[in-house]
């Protein structure tokens, strides 16, 4: 077998394999010789089946398996002699011409072919120490504990109903079947039967519950609302709409005492045990807020950075994910490009852009994780997938069956976890200062504050 680089242009390799015909034809009769032993045909006797016969049965599934043995063996040579970090799997051209194609077959011309294949960019990662990262924090006050417990008691508040034609008010609970409209003709999923609604809940479409309040038991009455401009469903969006509602029914909220008898509902000796669970809660979540946003900081700065070349196979691969979510997200809501005041061709590049940042940013992290020697560990791994396997409430087996038996399902479990170690690696050797921020600041949404895991994507770029 004869290898031969042709080109060699950014990450981009090309190789020219050719295997002899003299070889080509010496690997086929020793696949035929292997058969012969074992072939059982009727009207021959065991290991005396004529080559020839056997040719004419078996010969181009042999040939092909050869084929298959000869690219393996060649793509193990390129990556070996060459020592390569390729970044895919490498794509093989055959020749297309029936009549040469039949030449190789009747090993009357050599066997040649061309491997395509892109390697991975060479990082030199360096120091850290020249980055700052400002990390908010926000202290749990006892303002938000409280809101915590008045929020659990009006979940667990129970409602006592109101006799006779009784009128509803703001706080009671309101039974209620409707049919909502748009230009008079009912809407999909505008209907509802025997439905509870807190009234000043917030929970309805702004200005349902309101008009509700004065209703009395047994009463008809249509309710015109608008839907919000930013409304989940598209289709709804910004739409006048009537609803046709009877009250069925009316409870008044019975009284909740907040105390050491509330928290042994939920399993706590005392309201202080409850209170010191619900500041702990709390404390977290406001650890995840600012570990979200100073990791999103951190990868900003990662990115700008390190500028190297990608790729090209790894970003069409990565935007072909991105995009599907893209399209499936669409089909679900409604929304169209125009709905985002953007067209198809402006949202196709800004998303291959974010798909160069990801493959990008994932092989920046696993070129750190590799020289920091950062691994996940089998156990680390078993505690993931049994939080996965906990939310779904009776499948538990199955989704453990699934990810034991698919390597590349099990991936997806350890890379997240690869991810976040690298990444804390990563911020223990940066400048990091805190800031002390308001909750309300903690958590400020920002456009740019979408979820930004690596590994998470299609690249593979973090190490399985």
């Amino acid at each position: 077998m004869q290898v031969t680089q042709t080109n060699s242009q950014g990450l981009k390799r090309e190789f020219k394999v050719v295997l002899a015909a003299a070889d080509l034809a010496e690997r086929v009769e020793g696949q035929l010789a292997e058969v012969q032993a074992k072939a059982r045909i009727p009207g021959f006797r065991p290991g005396k089946v004529p080559v020839s016969h056997l040719k004419r049965l078996y010969g181009r599934s042999i040939l092909a398996d050869v084929v298959q043995d000869a690219v393996n063996e060649a793509n193990r040579k390129i990556v070996e002699d060459n020592q390569l970090r390729i970044a895919m799997d490498p794509k093989v051209d055959f020749p297309g011409d029936a009549q040469e194609i039949e030449k190789v077959f009747d090993a009357q011309a050599d066997f040649a072919f061309t491997v395509a294949l892109e390697v991975l960019p060479k990082i030199e990662v360096g120091s850290f120490e020249d980055i700052e990262i400002e990390r908010l924090v926000a202290d749990v006050s006892d303002t938000d504990v409280g809101q915590v417990l008045n929020r659990l008691a009006e979940q667990n508040r129970t409602y006592t109903a109101k006799e006779g034609e009784a009128a509803a008010e703001k706080g009671d609970k309101a039974t209620l079947d409707f049919t909502g409209k748009i230009d008079g003709e009912p809407f999909a999923g505008g209907s509802g039967e025997n439905v509870d609604v807190v009234l000043g809940s917030g929970n309805f479409i702004p200005g349902f519950e309101e008009q509700i309040e004065g209703m009395k038991t047994g009463e008809s009455r249509t309710i015109p609302v608008t839907f919000p401009e930013n409304y989940s469903a598209a289709s709804l969006a910004g739409k006048a709409a009537t609803f046709d509602v009877t009250l069925k029914a009316v409870a008044a909220p019975a009284e909740v005492e907040i105390g050491d008898e509330f928290a042994k509902g939920f399993g706590f000796e005392d309201l202080g045990q409850l209170k010191d669970k619900i500041r702990e809660n709390i404390e977290r979540d406001h650890f995840a807020a600012s570990r979200g946003k100073w990791k999103r900081e951190l990868l900003d700065v990662l990115d700008k950075k390190y500028v190297f070349e990608v790729p090209e196979g790894m970003v069409a691969r990565e935007f072909d994910g991105v995009w599907r979510t893209v399209e499936a997200e669409q089909k679900r809501s409604g929304r169209s490009y125009e709905d985002d005041n953007t067209t198809e061709e402006a949202a196709r590049a800004d998303y291959l852009k974010i798909a160069e940042r990801r493959v990008r940013l994932g092989l920046l992290l696993a070129e750190i994780g590799e020289k920091a020697e950062i691994k996940v560990s089998d156990e680390e791994v078993g505690q993931a997938l049994t939080q996965r396997a906990r939310s779904f409430p009776g499948q538990e087996k199955s989704v453990w069956e699934y990810y034991r038996k698919n390597p590349r399902a099990l991936a997806e479990i350890r890379a997240p976890l690869y991810e976040e170690k690298v990444v804390d690696y990563v911020i223990s050797k940066v400048k990091l200062t805190d800031k002390k921020v308001s909750k309300d600041e903690l958590f400020k949404v920002n456009d740019e504050d979408a979820n930004d895991s690596i590994a998470e994507t299609e690249s593979g770029a973090v190490p399985e």
